[in-house]
């Protein structure tokens, strides 16, 4: 390795891009190209950053398996900062092993945390802490503070999604001081950002006619309270032992919100026909209509709740629950897990969106639209290019908005 590239790496690991480019804009060289692909990566250029890895990795012979294995993991850290989340497995996969059987540990771990941190964001949790648990990245005390910080960030994840505020801070505190060790400006204040997630609102308490903010961890403590819970973030019913999920039965969960709101009083059957089915008239068709569906309510919820029918509508009876609530996002937003996605700062694509959300590639383009047409959002690009962005929506907590498994599911 000759100065020039030697002095290039070590800027491009201290979050130096710009002086690393100094020392290779001019070259044409494998390592170079590489190495300038990493700096316009660290400079926002992604398009440009992804065909100059590329190139670099064909550039290198067959005999250089390692330098081509990290040209894998760096364009596969381009590929999730773009949000192709679509971007095959299999490449950083062989890629990592590669690695690891040449010694070179922190970059194989480095290609650990990318996978893990893409199971992730698409809410594969359980797939993402078997990538990151094998092997154990603490019994390596060679890894530099970057990789350590990198991989607090990913346990920190974790935990956020799964609601273990306190695991989520203690991780977050490694990752600080390990970031601080690394004396990298950016990823400092990647955690610092991160960390701020556990400081602001994650969601709305609506009870007996009331609503309240609530911060993550008194989110956590709802969760595991005796409450029945009737979560329209993830549109499911709860209690601390089980959990009845109505995400594909749109019109059940809104029967089931509308009668928690008013627990313990009842709801007028015209009040119910008008908030599940839009009606302007209770006629004798719609009254048939809201039985039948009360039945198939009572039915889900039979280990949770009953519902009873009283004079004049139903009402929401939990069975081993002291109260009844519902467990709204922060603000009303039809898009709300669209937004919580595009609040990273992020530049996504519509198929990014869809798999992260696991919804039809369709509905994501229609509530990107609607969006757009609001000034919620911004695209940029055309066609399979197009990318949507919005800046991070202060005040709220985006992150508990996604779609995972909360604890007990």
């Amino acid at each position: 390795m000759d100065s020039l590239i030697a002095a290039a790496a070590h800027a491009l690991a201290a979050g130096d891009p710009l002086r690393a480019l100094n020392c290779v804009a001019l070259r044409s060289d494998a390592p170079a190209l590489a190495l300038r692909g990493i700096a316009m990566a660290q400079l926002g250029d992604l398009v440009r950053a992804r065909a100059l890895v590329r190139s670099a990795a064909r550039a290198f012979g067959p005999r250089e398996a390692v330098a081509r294995a990290r040209c894998i993991v760096a364009e596969a850290e381009i590929a999730l900062a773009s949000r192709d989340l679509g971007w095959p497995a299999k490449p950083l996969d062989a890629a990592r092993a590669t690695l690891d059987a040449h010694g070179d540990y922190a970059n194989a771990a480095h290609a650990r945390y990318l996978e893990a941190r893409r199971l992730l964001l698409t809410g594969r949790l359980d797939d993402a802490e078997r990538v990151l648990c094998v092997p154990d990245p603490a019994g390596i005390p060679s890894l530099p503070p970057a990789a350590r910080a990198a991989h607090e960030l990913v346990v920190a994840g974790l935990a956020m999604r799964r609601l273990q505020t306190q695991a989520a801070r203690m991780a977050l505190a490694r990752a600080t001081q390990a970031a601080r060790d690394a004396g990298i400006p950016a990823l400092v204040a990647e955690v610092e950002c991160a960390a701020r997630v556990l400081d602001t609102p994650a969601a709305r308490l609506i009870v007996g006619g009331e609503q309240r903010l609530l911060m993550p961890d008194e989110v956590e403590a709802l969760l595991k309270s005796d409450a029945l819970v009737i979560d329209a973030c993830r549109h499911a019913v709860r209690d601390p032992h089980t959990v009845v999920s109505l995400a594909r039965r749109p019109v059940l969960f809104m029967l089931a919100r509308a009668l928690a709101e008013a627990w313990p009083d009842d709801v007028p059957r015209d009040a119910l026909v008008a908030r599940a089915f839009r009606a302007k008239r209770a006629d004798e068709s719609y009254r048939a209509r809201l039985r039948v569906e009360m039945g198939r309510l009572r039915a889900a919820l039979r280990a949770l709740a009953d519902i009873t029918a009283t004079p004049r509508g139903f009402a929401l009876v939990p069975r081993d629950a002291r109260e009844a609530v519902v467990l709204a996002q922060p603000f009303d937003e039809q898009h709300a897990a669209v937004l919580a996605c595009l609040a990273d700062g992020e530049a996504w694509s519509s198929s990014a969106l869809a798999l992260a959300l696991g919804a039809s590639q369709r509905t994501v383009q229609r509530a990107l639209e609607t969006l757009a047409a609001a000034g919620k959002v911004q695209w940029f690009g055309h066609g399979r290019a197009r990318r949507w962005t919005t800046p991070p929506m202060p005040g709220f907590t985006t992150v508990l908005l996604l779609p995972a498994p909360l604890p007990g599911e």
